[in-house]
């Protein structure tokens, strides 16, 4: 059995878009990719993003927010940050993980100011669409590496 390829997704506080990139992950490409999800802070798992990505299928429920710290010793493959603050601000991460950026969009602040509770979940659904296009593709950004 060959080994399955470790990506983490890295984001400031691993509540939403990190969270989103870990479920999609394992939900179309857990057969030979083991995703993993951390912060470089812990903000808990953000309602709104298990909401909406049970809507399309993936339960990230169980899924909760850690801190990279957590993940000591794990030997990566690859990193990707899904933000820019983490990109910036990014740990020290010890071994030949191959690194990548896929910036996104941030949905709480996106969502900042909209009253209506429809129009606000349609940030994250746009976020959350965009991270399954990404993660889509990982494979193919894997192999190119």
């Amino acid at each position: 059995m060959e080994r399955k390829t470790k990506v983490l997704f890295l984001c400031t506080g691993n509540s939403c878009r990190s969270q989103m990139a870990e479920g999609w992950t394992r939900h179309l490409h857990g057969d030979i990719v083991e995703p993993f999800s951390a912060g470089i802070e812990v903000h808990g798992m953000n309602e709104h993003a298990v909401r909406v990505m049970a809507e399309a299928g993936v339960d990230i429920s169980g899924q909760r927010s850690k801190h990279v710290e957590e993940l000591g010793g794990t030997p990566f493959d690859c990193i990707v940050t899904v933000c820019d603050h983490a990109r910036e601000t990014c740990p020290f991460i010890p071994g030949n993980a191959v690194r990548m950026h896929a910036g996104f969009e941030d949905p709480p602040r996106m969502a900042a100011g909209i009253d209506d509770p429809e129009k606000k979940l349609d940030c994250y659904r746009k976020v959350r669409d965009e991270i399954r296009d990404f993660v889509a593709g990982l494979p193919e950004r894997l192999n190119q590496t």
